[in-house]
């Protein structure tokens, strides 16, 4: 049974910073691209960042780059999110997810992806 369980979120003012990590399991976690994606207020879920299966490659949405940083240890199955200079329209909740095929490297669509947990929330307040 794949898993992936959020943890981390929480509440900060606008300029600060959070992260967030999910643990993965039910798959071999080595083999996957890993992805963050967000769900703001009456919004559709949108990509945030990708991490390769080794942790050799990253991509970015336009909307963080430079302020968020994914990373991932594949001895411990976790992947990582690093929030800084976290802006209002930040506040979402955040999933995890294995890209559905193994070492498929840089999509950012949605429906590529699978496996979501249950989501941790962010708010940044302005």
């Amino acid at each position: 049974q794949v898993q992936l369980v959020e943890s981390g979120g929480g509440s900060v003012q606008a300029g600060g910073s959070l992260s967030v990590s999910c643990v993965a399991s039910g798959r071999p976690f080595y083999q996957y691209t890993m992805g963050w994606f967000r769900q703001g207020p009456e919004k559709e879920r949108e990509f945030v960042a990708c991490i390769s299966w080794n942790g050799d490659l990253t991509h970015y949405a336009d909307s963080v780059k430079g302020r968020f940083t994914i990373s991932r240890d594949n001895g411990a199955n976790t992947v990582s999110l690093q929030m800084n200079n976290l802006k209002s329209e930040d506040t979402a909740v955040y999933y995890c997810a294995f890209d559905q095929m193994p070492h498929r490297w840089g999509s950012s669509r949605v429906a590529d992806y699978g496996d979501w947990g249950q989501g941790t929330q962010v708010t940044v307040s302005s």
